[in-house]
């Protein structure tokens, strides 16, 4: 596969064609920012964390999505890129009902590391405390939609690595859901293995595992990637 030459904040590299923005970046140890990122499904660009400047256009681009090309010229951090993050950060927290102190991931939680590290200790936007319901029907798991950031990681490992097609998204903007088959309660789900893959790929405290208090709810990623490529390397056939 050809290789393509590029610069990263002054850095330059080389990487695979196929290769995004994102992945080349952490192929030499250069972080930028996620959250709708998950490691063994397809990209969708949904949280806009990972934007970048490239040399050439007035846009930001999100490098989970972005192909890396020839030449390239790509800024990961830079005064506007840090402000334009902080405002996703702020409007995150505004739109649901984000309660850290009293959440299952609290300590444990994306968004709130993601808070942490860019500094945002406070939201300038108006809070707008939706009325949303929690899940509690399914009995191993549980959803809460005042957590949810809708960066559909959840929806991507139950189609992509599951492969069951139970998750799946409801509505428009602020009114979009993640919801069960066809809207209905968790437990009646005909299509849910209860695998559990949903829970470990959920950033937030949306997605746990009933029984889970304060602070308890801790995920383990790698299980997911290993299963993706072991399946691409067939690994299990014999």
């Amino acid at each position: 596969m050809a290789a393509k030459t590029l610069t990263i904040d002054g850095q330059m590299i080389s990487a695979e064609e196929s290769q995004t923005v994102l992945e080349a970046a952490r192929d030499h140890g250069i972080p930028i920012p996620t959250l709708c990122h998950l490691e063994g499904v397809m990209d969708v660009g949904a949280c806009r964390l990972c934007l970048v400047e490239v040399a050439g256009t007035h846009k930001l681009l999100p490098a989970c999505v972005t192909r890396v090309a020839e030449g390239m010229v790509v800024t990961t951090r830079s005064e506007r890129l840090e402000k334009y993050r902080r405002m996703i950060l702020e409007l995150l927290f505004a739109e649901r009902n984000h309660v850290c102190a009293v959440c299952v991931s609290n300590g444990h939680c994306e968004l709130q590391h993601q808070a942490m590290t860019h500094g945002m200790d406070h939201v300038r936007y108006e809070y707008r405390h939706p009325r949303l319901e929690l899940d509690l029907s399914h009995r191993l798991f549980g959803m809460d939609h005042n957590r949810c950031i809708m960066c559909t990681r959840c929806v991507r490992a139950c189609w992509h690595i599951e492969g069951a097609g139970t998750r799946n998204v409801s509505g428009r903007g602020a009114n979009s859901r993640i919801i069960t088959d066809l809207n209905q309660p968790w437990s009646e789900s005909e299509t849910c293995t209860e695998c559990g893959k949903c829970v470990q790929s959920c950033p937030t405290g949306a997605l746990f595992n009933k029984g889970a208090t304060v602070a308890e709810m801790e995920r383990d990623r790698d299980k997911l990637e290993y299963i993706v490529i072991a399946r691409e390397k067939k690994q299990w056939i014999v």
